[in-house]
C-alpha cells in the first residue's frame, strides 16, 4: 500500500484507494451526504467559481505560511475537522490522524462521537487540539466534557449547532449501516470482498463511542441503526442562551460550527464565541444550504477582523485554501480528505493527504506571487462575472 500511496497525486486519488479498501457501506458513510447530495457536490464545485489573480515580480524565494488558530500557532491555515466513528475506517482510528497532524504542525479536533477517549488522545498528542462538543439533552454530560477537556489540556472547544436532528443520509439507510457495523444479507458480499478491512474489524478492538459510552449505553443491547442512534442524541431546544452558558463554563477559545449566515455569526460572537466555523456539515444535514466558501466574505464583514473564521467543507486542493484565506477566512478545515487517506493507508495515508495539500498550497502561493499568507486578500481572488 505504501507504493500505492506514493503514486497518489491528489485527494481524488486517495478517494479511489479508500473506495477499494472499504466495504461499500463504510465507504458510503464517508462519501455520502443528505437527500439528493446537492450541497455535498456544491461545497467542492463552488471553489471552481473563483479565479486566482496573481501578482508578479515578487520575491517568493521564501514563503511564510504560519498562522494562529484557537490561540495556537499552526504551520499553515488548515485544521483537521472532528469526524465521528473513525475506527470504522482504520483500526488505529483517531490516534493515527492525530500523529499525522502533529507531524505537519496542524491543529486536530476530536469528535464527541469519536472512538478514542479524549484523555487518551491528549496523552498521546502534544500538539494543538480542540474538542468538538454538542449540547446534549443531558446538560450534565456537556458540563462533564468541559471539565474533562480542561483537565486534559485541550486548547479550545468547537460547538456543533447544525444538528437538531440527523440529516437524511440515504446511502446509510439503503446500506442498512448500523452502529457498530454488522453483517447483513445485503452487505455480506461487500464485507467479504474486503477482508483487509473485515478481519481486523472482527478481531480488533471493540467498537465503542469512547467518550459517551459510559453515560449513553445505547449499544449495550446490540446494533442500532446509525440514523436512530445519532438522531436520539440531539436536542431541539438548544438556543443562544445555551451558547452563552457554554462560553461561560469553558472560559476559553470557543468556535461555533454550523454557522452559515452573517446574522448568526454576529450572534455567536455576541454570545461569547471567539471563532466561527462556516459549515453545512459537509452536505450531510440540510441539503440545499449555501457552500461555505460563498459565505466567507459576508461573515467576515459582519464580525470584523478579530474572531477566527474557518471555512469547513469542499476543500480538495491546496489552492482552495488560498482562495478561502484571500476571501477572508483565517483557515480551512478538512474531514473527507484525511479520512480517504486514513482508509487508504492509516497514518501514512493521512500523512500523504496532508503533504499533498500543503505542496499544492505552497505552490499556489508562489505562483500567485504572495510570499506571506498574511498578505492574501480579496484582490487575489474574484468571480469571473465580476469582469462584466
Amino acid at each position: 500500500m505504501k507504493g500505492a500511496l506514493s503514486r497518489a497525486n491528489n485527494i481524488a486519488d486517495l478517494r479511489v484507494l479508500a473506495r477499494r479498501k472499504l466495504p461499500r457501506p463504510v465507504f458510503d458513510y464517508i462519501d455520502g451526504g443528505s437527500d439528493d447530495e446537492v450541497t455535498l457536490r456544491r461545497n467542492a464545485s463552488a471553489f471552481e467559481h473563483y479565479e486566482l489573480v496573481p501578482d508578479v515580480l515578487t520575491d517568493v524565494s521564501r514563503i511564510e505560511t504560519g498562522t494562529t488558530l484557537f490561540g495556537q500557532r499552526v504551520r499553515w491555515p488548515l485544521m483537521l475537522s472532528p469526524t465521528g466513528l473513525t475506527r470504522m475506517f482504520h483500526g488505529h482510528a483517531e490516534l493515527a490522524v492525530a500523529r499525522a497532524s502533529a507531524k505537519h504542525g496542524l491543529l486536530y479536533s476530536l469528535s464527541t462521537m469519536g472512538t478514542t477517549r479524549l484523555e487518551e488522545l491528549a496523552e498521546a498528542y502534544g500538539g494543538p487540539k480542540v474538542f468538538q462538543i454538542y449540547i446534549f439533552k443531558d446538560r450534565g454530560l456537556t458540563a462533564e466534557f468541559v471539565a474533562r477537556c480542561r483537565e486534559a489540556g485541550f486548547h479550545g472547544l468547537t460547538l456543533t449547532v447544525d444538528t437538531p436532528v440527523a440529516g437524511n443520509r440515504e446511502r446509510d439507510r439503503v446500506n442498512g449501516l448500523s452502529l457498530p457495523p454488522r453483517l447483513t444479507m445485503k452487505s455480506m458480499l461487500s464485507f467479504a470482498l474486503h477482508p483487509a478491512w473485515s478481519l481486523p474489524a472482527v478481531t480488533g478492538s471493540k467498537f465503542d463511542l469512547a467518550n459517551v459510552s459510559h453515560r449513553v449505553d445505547a449499544l449495550a443491547a446490540g446494533p442500532i441503526s446509525l440514523f436512530d442512534y445519532i438522531g436520539g442524541q440531539f436536542d431541539r431546544t438548544v438556543t443562544w442562551r445555551d451558547v452563552e452558558w457554554l462560553a461561560a463554563e469553558w472560559n476559553g477559545p470557543l468556535a461555533i460550527k454550523g454557522i452559515i449566515t452573517p446574522e448568526d455569526a454576529k450572534r455567536a460572537v455576541d454570545s461569547g464565541a471567539t471563532g466561527i466555523v462556516i459549515s453545512n456539515h459537509g452536505g450531510r444535514q440540510l441539503d440545499g444550504a449555501p457552500a461555505p466558501v460563498d459565505q466567507i466574505g459576508l461573515v467576515r464583514d459582519a464580525i470584523g477582523t478579530g474572531p477566527d473564521v474557518i471555512c469547513d467543507g469542499g476543500i480538495r486542493r491546496g489552492s482552495d485554501v488560498v482562495k478561502a484565506v484571500a476571501l477572508g477566512a483565517t483557515a480551512c478545515s478538512i474531514g473527507r480528505p484525511y479520512l480517504y487517506g486514513l482508509a487508504a493507508g492509516g497514518e501514512s495515508g493521512v500523512d500523504r493527504a496532508l503533504s499533498l495539500l500543503f505542496e499544492e498550497f505552497e505552490r499556489t502561493m508562489i505562483l500567485a506571487g504572495v510570499n506571506d499568507v498574511a498578505k492574501l486578500d480579496c484582490r487575489h481572488v474574484r468571480r469571473p462575472q465580476e469582469l462584466w
